[in-house]
């Protein structure tokens, strides 16, 4: 049941001012292992749990109900300033039931790593997010992320815990 901090930010390594970061979330969700699953890895509930003013529309057309290792999903986003942006990902790793991971191919990012778990515990299922980045635009993107990414990442996470939290119920230990 935790919420983003601003603590959970780790920033790993700066060479050459390439700055890599680490967003790690939790959030205890009251469901079955296979309801939480099954809403996490369907593409079209990805919009339910984002925020309105991120602008963000799949673009892909047709997508399967499911996630499958290869899978490529093109986005329209609004990142930062409500300037539109194309996102790809590909969904790289599935293990049916228990994660997945999504990779930036081409977007906001100078990268994007997203990994997604889930596992059961007593009175439900515990979701844990790891997200690995680096900002676009080298010692820019250093200063970028202290004064905004940092913060709209935590925001769009909080965004997304209420949404699952109204989706499943609070989770009550």
């Amino acid at each position: 049941m935790k919420r983003v901090s601003a603590e959970a930010f780790t920033r790993f390594l700066i060479v050459k001012n390439m700055a890599f970061y680490q967003l790690k979330t939790e959030q205890r969700i009251p469901a079955s292992m296979a309801e939480v699953w099954d809403f996490i890895s369907s593409p079209a509930n990805l919009k339910k749990i984002t925020p309105s003013y991120m602008g963000f529309d799949i673009t892909s057309g047709d997508l399967p109900g499911k996630m499958y290792p290869g899978m490529i999903i093109s986005y329209r986003v609004k990142p930062l300033f409500g300037i539109r942006m194309n996102w790809v990902t590909e969904i790289t790793h599935v293990s049916e039931g228990r994660y997945f991971v999504d990779e930036q191919r081409s977007g906001p990012y100078a990268m994007w790593h997203h990994a997604h778990f889930i596992e059961p515990v007593d009175g439900g299922v515990l979701m844990k997010d790891i997200v690995s980045y680096r900002p676009p635009f080298g010692f820019l993107g250093v200063i970028a992320n202290r004064m905004l990414i940092r913060r709209q990442l935590k925001e769009i996470f909080d965004y997304r815990f209420a949404a699952l939290e109204k989706k499943f119920g609070t989770f009550v230990s």
